[in-house]
């Protein structure tokens, strides 16, 4: 199987394809990787390990070098990072560790580690590149370890906002309200009602028009969404990735 896809990494480069883009997504519990191509075809991977814990930065680097070296030959880099980030730098990474990531110039670490230039971008936004439409006003929420959060009008991302660290129950956040931790303790029939009620909440809060759900536990999502709702593949966690490096987002990530 390796064999193949190093074939295929080879072929894409022949037939033009290029240039090739490694996309990484960073995840409090898993980390995964695949090469893509310039018309978004994945041709080698999705690659995954598990997120190392404690995961200051060089474990994870490290874990990433595990899974990103067999893959083959890549022009530039685009990862998903779940936290806030700018100009290429880690400024909070809620399930990894704060304290440790804060500052962490992870797009610089990515490049002297692989040779490559690199991009950065939260991960629910890379998420979002993969799904979205392009038109009017768009919403993407994440639902893995914790939530993650993405909006945007007219195909362009939208500031930042950590939603997920906002209180939405008490002193419960969105991510200790419908997180996997919550999912595991409480059970999937209550899990679902929450998640019910922060769609709720969200569509209040931005009167979005298209509403989409990812990550690893959108599965586990079992109640009739709205019709502006949708639930959307995790695999697009990586193959966002190359929106990254679209020419109209040009100096949006570092």
């Amino acid at each position: 199987m390796r064999n193949e896809q190093t074939q295929a990494v080879r072929a894409a480069g022949q037939r033009g394809a290029t240039p090739l883009t490694l996309a990484i997504d960073v995840g409090g519990t898993g980390l995964k990787a695949g090469i893509l191509t310039t018309d978004d075809r994945m041709i080698a991977g999705p690659d995954r390990t598990d997120t190392p814990h404690p995961s200051a930065p060089a474990a994870v680097m490290d874990a990433l070098a595990t899974i990103v070296q067999p893959l083959g030959k890549f022009a530039r880099i685009s990862v998903g990072f779940p936290g806030v980030v700018r100009a290429g730098r880690v400024i909070t990474a809620p399930n990894l560790g704060t304290d440790v990531w804060h500052g962490y110039h992870l797009t610089d670490e990515l490049t002297q580690r692989f040779g490559a230039p690199a991009r950065l971008a939260n991960d629910a936004t890379v998420q979002g590149l993969g799904v979205i439409k392009g038109h009017d006003l768009e919403c993407v929420i994440t639902l893995g370890t914790g939530m993650g959060f993405a909006l945007f009008e007219d195909g362009r991302p939208a500031p930042h906002l950590e939603l997920s660290q906002h209180p939405v129950h008490g002193t419960k956040t969105y991510d200790h309200y419908i997180g996997n931790a919550a999912l595991h303790a409480i059970g999937r029939k209550r899990w679902n009602r929450r998640v019910k009620r922060a769609i709720g909440f969200i569509a209040t809060l931005t009167n979005y028009d298209t509403l989409y759900i990812g990550g690893g536990n959108a599965k586990n999502v079992q109640f009739d969404l709205p019709r502006n709702v949708h639930i959307v593949s995790n695999e697009a966690g990586i193959t966002g990735g190359i929106r990254l490096w679209d020419k109209k987002l040009d100096g949006m990530f570092g």
